[in-house]
């Protein structure tokens, strides 16, 4: 893989620069590592923006630090003229914070700052897509996140999804206790950020395939992953007692998907999102898979594309194949596990396909209220 300088400069790319120094700053930047520049960043724009005092001016509005910034280290910023106090001053994705720990809760609270940061990647992701994302305060049935922790508490956190509340155990943030979790389940491949991904996957086909202006994909839906009218308690029990059926890897991206039609659809949503997010970091780093330079034969040059979203899926996984060959043989150089430990069979790119083609055709103006400005 060599570095094009060129691909950086497309006006599209989601590389976070500094915009004083134009230097490389992180998704959760307060400062400029080079020139020490104050920042911010700004949704509207998808970009860092240089803070004085803690606000910003851009294109003639005020913005200032989410009200978040001292507890949960949050680096969004929100208008100084707030559309609706109901947000409390907070950005998008902290807003959407419907219960959190208590603030005595010193453990819960630690483990809660790292998890807000995954929260804010994939409210980040989910408005790079263009999907709808509207908080539980602005429109009824919308996103709410219940952020608590099973070890603290005193009872037990159950992560899941219900009626647009995304629970999410804190507990999970400690790596020796989601790694054990790991390999009891049997899965390769366990992270905070992914329990956000498949959970927010069920939010998304309810949202976009069984209701509203969706429901015309809900014929195709049952085709590909069943009907999710199924007995889920049933599934469940059927699944923790005799497990994935034989030969699963033909038609699933993971046991956990054959348990029932919701979990197959969160499941692949949630690939969609992996592979998507990873293989855009790859163009913004302007990483090219070139060809005549590998030791193995690469049919052609692997360039990442701007947008996948006129592309059919099996360019964006050609792409995938390649790109995922070489990076699990990275992480396994360092004597870690695969990066993307999954094998991806024709009836899941089917499956993706759909998640690709429900994702790219939802006009968000068709399922929110106001457009968000946070």
């Amino acid at each position: 893989m060599l570095f094009d300088p060129a691909v950086c400069h497309d006006d599209r790319v989601r590389a976070f620069a500094c915009p004083v120094c134009h230097g490389f700053v992180t998704f959760e930047s307060h400062r400029c590592p080079n020139c020490q520049a104050a920042l911010g960043f700004h949704a509207s724009s998808m970009a860092m923006v240089a803070t004085s005092s803690g606000a910003a001016v851009v294109d003639g509005s005020r913005w200032i630090g989410c009200t978040k910034a001292a507890d949960l280290g949050c680096n969004w910023l929100v208008p100084a003229e707030q559309p609706d106090h109901a947000s409390r001053g907070r950005c998008l994705p902290d807003s959407a914070i419907r219960q959190e720990p208590a603030a005595d809760d010193t453990i819960a609270r630690e483990k809660l700052v790292s998890t807000a940061v995954d929260l804010r990647r994939l409210t980040y992701q989910l408005l790079d897509l263009a999907l709808p994302v509207d908080p539980f305060w602005r429109a009824e049935g919308g996103l709410a996140f219940d952020l608590l922790s099973s070890h603290s508490s005193g009872r037990k956190i159950v992560i899941g999804h219900a009626g647009g509340v995304i629970t999410i155990d804190l507990t999970e943030s400690l790596d020796a206790y989601r790694e054990s979790l790991r390999v009891h389940l049997g899965e390769p491949y366990r992270t905070m950020l992914g329990h956000f991904r498949h959970e927010v996957g069920h939010y998304y086909q309810n949202l976009l395939v069984e209701t509203g202006p969706g429901v015309r994909y809900l014929d195709e839906c049952r085709e590909l992953f069943g009907d999710e009218r199924a007995d889920y308690q049933a599934a469940i029990a059927r699944h923790y007692q005799y497990g994935a059926p034989d030969s699963w890897e033909e038609s699933f991206i993971s046991e956990y998907a054959t348990m029932h039609p919701w979990e197959d659809f969160a499941e692949c949503f949630a690939h969609y999102l992996h592979i998507t997010d990873t293989i855009n970091t790859v163009r913004e780093a302007g990483l090219i898979l070139v060809a005549d330079r590998a030791s193995v034969a690469v049919p052609r040059d692997i360039v990442p594309l701007a947008s996948y979203a006129e592309a059919p899926i099996e360019q964006l996984l050609y792409d995938w194949h390649w790109l995922a060959l070489f990076f699990n043989r990275i992480n396994t150089a360092m004597g870690k596990a695969p990066l993307y430990p999954f094998e991806i069979p024709p009836p899941v790119i089917r499956k993706l396909g759909f998640v690709h083609k429900v994702i790219r055709q939802a006009t968000p103006n068709d399922y929110t209220g106001p457009p968000n400005t946070l």
